[in-house]
Order: C-alpha cells, then structure tokens, then sequence
C-alpha cells in the first residue's frame, strides 16, 4: 500500500465531554453483575434483583427478585428466589435502582426516612 491510500481515522468526538471512561454497552452490564438492578420490562412488569448472570443476548439470571405487575388495580408485589429474563423483553436497565426509591423520590418522600418508618 502506498502512503497515499493509508487512511488515518481520527477518533471521533460528539462534542460531549466525558470525565470518565466510556464502555460498551455490554461492558457496562458486566460491571453490575453482583450489584442490584432495576429491570423494566415490555408491557406492565419491572424487576429489582441482584444480577447473577447475563448472555450476548442480554438474557438474565436474577437472583432475590420482587416482581412488580401494574394492573388498573394498583401494583401486584411478587418476591422471587431468582428468575431468567428474555432479553428481547427487556426495554430498560437501571443498575443500583429500585422502583420503590424512585417511587420515594418521584413523590417527595426521603428513602432514608420511608425505611426506618418499616
């Protein structure tokens, strides 16, 4: 090859400054195995669980799961020992979340204060 067809590629920039490092979006999930996340689901269903496990498909082993089911009724509460999610499923992570804090948050309640009220 000659010096005139080598082409250098500068790296790109969108403008945004970064003050940390970027990962790839499946980097990203393997970073939070262990850790608790907050999984919204298509359709009427959100998880919180401890990430166990995940494929390149994004399908997921949680472990200590409450489900949440939003029904015209109000919201349906089920507590798992641990579950596997289909990837193709899944609209929305949110590592270190839970949907009762946002809840809590949302309404103007303090966490702090909500759980030592348990």
């Amino acid at each position: 090859m000659s010096a005139a067809s080598k082409a250098t590629v500068a790296p790109a920039t969108s403008g945004v400054v970064s003050g940390g490092p970027s990962y790839l979006p499946l980097a990203l999930v393997d970073k939070c195995i262990g850790s608790r996340m907050w999984i919204i689901m298509k359709g009427d269903k959100e998880l919180a669980g401890t990430l166990r496990g995940f494929d390149d498909f994004v399908n997921m082993v949680l472990d200590d799961v409450t489900e949440y089911t939003f029904t015209p009724t109000g919201v349906k509460k089920t507590k798992l020992q641990s579950i596997l999610l289909n990837g193709n499923n899944i609209t929305m992570l949110v590592p270190g979340g839970d949907p009762e804090e946002a809840q809590q948050v949302e309404s103007g309640g303090d966490t702090a204060d909500a759980k030592t009220a348990e």
